[in-house]
């Protein structure tokens, strides 16, 4: 990459990002393009809920293996996991609002066929997994692109209000939800809370429809899909503060998931001779309520607690939580018990959710953000399906109580052993890097980068130490691979190499480099000596001549 400046001497690390300025906790609902997306993400999440209740409750009805009741969870979260990445890829190339529309088209015909297969008569437990299934396909698709336009919508400032009105959004359906489905089920039968999510669905189609965004492409092309997985897989390796927020938020879902997994039979139990559907919607709708008051006073525990703090202090909560519906006698008990887990998970999930979303630049946005729900849905997953298989080996009460221990400890144990160096870079988009005006090479193959730098030998340790941050900057942007040479006869004469797929993906970096990578640049300048800046030299790697 050129870096044509002369160097600086400014040795010294940047300065700590100074303190977000407060804002309200409804700020973001002055803009209306938010106002709009907040309102279809609402219905996106009742319709959720719904389909999560009334698939569950036919579960119910279809067999009574806690196994197979868990699995209904591991179905609709599964595909978060396995396609959630593809889908962020495609979110940061091709024209957001296009793509969302069609992920609600998407959840609309499987509800209808799942209604359809119900009223048929039809169902069978493996069957309506497989409809979960295909219902979680299009969460894996819709989330990672919701997640990338907010932060274009609302600025950086407003960025955790936003994020804690989408949990109030998210959690205020939580109780809308599963009241409604509850009320359709028992009015009319399972099959038409399925009708009612697919209605959902086109109005918000109807809604997204009329949003003038501009979809501005990139004047290098469509990243490829393939190419496009990778970079967002080398960028999440190449982040600490990234990775330690995936660790942290997938040992959470993996503990939490037990909870909700197993809530249906927790319910039943409850319920008595009643069944427990009205039990079922009562816990539900406590949670919900407790996530929906503790958005209320999150901005000020935010001022005056770490986001760490506020994590581990949300994971004890849900921890103690849900031992006491575990072992609650009645549901006069258990809903305090699911309020008060409601409240930890907004106050967990929001502190996590801000925390990645800060660790990446736009645009990387969607697939950074896409790996990190793929974290929460992998955690779901088999958090899932492992408590309800301890549940069917024990009891429902041991395997809540195991899962709320481990839950602490683990916590605890990821928050000291994965290091994010807790430092926040600046991450906005930079443009004192020009790309090179020169023609395509006429051999397409790989482009290496060399830039030779000229140091005190004495210094070359801390050099050395510095280009470990420059090669984790490079793979971020895209770099297929980095390295660093010496000169076996001048210790003070080094050079830094960067092996980019193509002269199209090495003209991309330029696009990608940030503030955060400029003021890395210049301390790398620093080290550099004499008057004419690092020598640059760009070779391609003739493809025929591999033989």
């Amino acid at each position: 990459m050129a870096e044509t400046p002369s160097p600086r001497n400014d040795r010294e690390e940047p300065a700590p990002a100074p303190p977000a300025p407060r804002t309200s906790p409804l700020a973001p609902f002055g803009d209306p393009v938010f106002r709009m997306l907040w309102t279809v993400w609402f219905a996106a999440n009742i319709a959720t809920w719904m389909n999560d209740v009334a698939a569950a409750w036919v579960m119910t009805s279809l067999t009574t293996k806690p196994l197979w009741v868990a699995l209904v969870q591991t179905a609709a979260t599964l595909p978060v996991f396995l396609f959630g990445l593809a889908s962020g890829a495609l979110a940061d190339s091709i024209d957001r609002k296009r793509y969302l529309l069609f992920t609600q088209g998407w959840v609309a015909v499987v509800a209808l066929l799942t209604c359809a297969l119900l009223l048929a008569g039809q169902m069978s437990p493996p069957l309506l997994l497989v409809l979960m299934f295909a219902n979680g396909v299009g969460l894996a698709m819709r989330w990672p692109v919701y997640s990338a336009i907010i932060p274009e919508v609302v600025p950086r400032a407003q960025l955790p209000s936003a994020m804690a009105l989408n949990g109030v959004s998210a959690n205020a359906s939580r109780i809308v939800g599963p009241l409604l489905a509850g009320a359709i089920i028992a009015a009319a039968g399972s099959a038409w809370v399925f009708v009612l999510n697919a209605v959902l669905a086109v109005v918000s189609i109807t809604f997204l429809a009329r949003w003038p965004r501009v979809h501005r492409p990139s004047p290098l092309g469509r990243e490829p899909l393939l190419s496009g997985m990778r970079v967002g897989l080398q960028f999440v390796a190449q982040s600490a503060r990234l990775k330690a927020v995936l660790v942290r938020i997938a040992l959470y879902f993996f503990h939490s998931a037990a909870l909700l997994a197993l809530l249906p039979l927790e319910a039943r139990r409850l319920g008595g001779e009643g069944g427990g559907a009205g039990t079922y919607t009562l816990l539900l709708a406590s949670m919900g309520a407790g996530a929906i008051a503790s958005a209320a006073f999150l901005p000020r525990l935010r001022r005056v607690f770490s986001r760490d703090a506020l994590v581990l202090a949300g994971t004890v909560v849900q921890a103690l939580a849900t031992v006491c519906v575990a072992f609650a006698p009645h549901a006069g008990v258990a809903a305090p018990a699911m309020f008060a887990a409601g409240v930890a998970w907004l106050s967990t999930v929001n502190s996590l959710g801000v925390s990645a979303q800060l660790a990446l630049p736009d645009w990387v946005r969607a697939r950074g953000m896409s790996v990190y729900q793929m974290a929460v849905m992998g955690g779901s997953a088999l958090g899932a399906a492992l408590w309800g298989q301890v549940a069917t080996m024990t009891s429902l009460t041991t395997s809540l109580a195991i899962a709320a221990a481990s839950g602490v400890l683990t916590m605890v144990a990821g928050a000291l052993l994965v290091v994010d160096r807790k430092i926040e870079e600046d991450l906005s988009r930079s443009s004192v890097l020009k790309a090179p005006d020169a023609e395509a090479p006429a051999v397409d193959g790989r482009i290496v980068v060399d830039i030779e730098f000229h140091i005190d030998p004495a210094r070359a340790g801390e050099f050395r130490v510095l280009m470990q941050e420059s090669r984790r900057s490079r793979l971020r942007q895209g770099a297929l691979d980095w390295d660093l040479l010496s000169d076996v006869h001048d210790p003070g004469r080094f050079v830094e190499r960067i092996v980019d797929e193509n002269w199209t993906e090495h003209l991309r970096r330029f696009d990608r480099v940030t503030a955060a990578d400029i003021t890395l640049r210049e301390r790398k300048l620093a080290f550099h000596q004499g008057e004419s800046p690092p020598r640059i030299s760009r070779w391609v790697s003739d493809p025929s001549a591999r033989g």
